[in-house]
């Protein structure tokens, strides 16, 4: 049985990037082939068999005819935004009005409160929870037009930082559409209009689901037996020709772990046939963990996660614990950018049981 402890590692404060590269496409990119891999002794800056390094141009390399890449295309809301002096960062919405947001200042705000932000409208605090925060009812005809005037975009703590002008751009996928995100589907952050057309010339198709990436894809796990944590609930969609599109794939490739969520929350509903996804549209408190057997997806392209994080569990059990604490080493050894704004890993699944501890 795996801890939480067990997806512990050391991650130099440096290699944090909180800032983006200059283009979109620069990022580099580990190869992780788990089927082809024998580490090296620790601390070698030798070759570890079945990891190469790369750059995400190369993603185009990899694909054949018949592949199916497969992206979140949620856009991020600015939804960090201040109220009678509290920072509440918007994470989960039950409607057009009410919204769930985390709050830094939370014990000192009470269940029928009244909040006012800058520009004099009030939120109604309608309820409070020790882990989703407060419940709040926005007195106001929109919130998504208050927010792009007043709020700013959700930059992970780890970055020390205020939001910049470029990450109005810079945290967004070039593919953006339906507004619902509080944090940015971070592999996509790579591509651009032209790599998106390279996918396609390369006889591959391409297919835009939906998450939009609330509390459960970032929060930490407070606990040291997995079984314990509960997982927040996300929003996702597959259309029923989107469906199709993937169902008929040679491979499917999943560009960050939001849509891997999704396509294995489809692959749920399956039940006993032989598909590989149903259409979903609804909510997914999926938590993946090694022991899980994979039925969407055969290739992960995802940023590097945090350790003792819900994601660097996921990567884990996609590719092996073992195999993703040598690559996570010898990224750092090779001093790649860790994280929302850093590079990339193209990770191929693990083939036969995972391991165990």
């Amino acid at each position: 049985m795996y801890h939480t402890s067990d997806f512990d590692f050391e991650l130099p404060n440096e290699l944090i990037a909180s800032h983006p590269l200059e283009r979109r496409d620069s990022s580099r990119m580990l190869v992780v082939e788990p089927n082809k891999f024998r580490p090296s002794g620790e601390g070698n800056r030798e070759a570890v068999a079945g990891v190469t390094d790369a750059r995400i141009k190369d993603f185009i390399s990899y694909l054949q005819p018949g592949d199916v890449v497969v992206f979140n295309n949620s856009r991020v809301i600015p939804a960090r935004f201040e109220a009678s002096g509290h920072e509440i960062t918007l994470h989960t919405s039950v409607n057009d009005k009410d919204w769930w947001g985390l709050c830094k200042k939370f014990n000192k705000i009470n269940v029928g409160d009244t909040l006012t932000m800058v520009d004099g409208t009030t939120l109604n605090v309608i309820d409070k929870d020790e882990e989703s925060g407060l419940l709040l009812h926005f007195n106001c005809d929109n919130v998504f037009d208050l927010l792009n005037k007043y709020g700013k975009m959700p930059l992970p703590p780890y970055m020390k930082r205020e939001e910049e002008v470029e990450d109005r751009d810079r945290y967004q996928t070039v593919y953006a559409d339906p507004l619902g995100s509080m944090a940015a589907p971070t592999a996509g952050l790579h591509f651009t209009d032209e790599l998106m057309d390279e996918i396609e010339k390369r006889g591959a198709k391409i297919v835009k689901i939906t998450l939009h990436v609330g509390a459960g894809t970032w929060m930490p796990v407070k606990t040291e037996n997995l079984n314990e944590h509960k997982m927040h609930s996300e929003w996702c969609c597959i259309t029923p020709e989107q469906a199709d599109i993937i169902n008929n794939a040679t491979r499917v490739i999943a560009v960050g772990t939001t849509s891997m969520r999704t396509l294995e929350s489809a692959h749920r509903l399956v039940g006993n046939e032989t598909k590989r996804v149903l259409p979903i549209c609804q909510t997914t408190d999926i938590f993946i963990t090694p022991g899980y057997k994979f039925g969407a997806v055969d290739i992960l392209l995802t940023n590097f996660h945090l350790p003792k994080s819900t994601l660097f569990m996921l990567v884990s059990a996609f590719a092996g614990l073992t195999e993703m604490k040598a690559a996570y080493h010898h990224a750092i050894l090779e001093k790649y950018r860790f994280f929302s704004y850093g590079d990339c890993c193209l990770l191929f699944k693990k083939e036969g049981k995972t391991n165990e501890i």
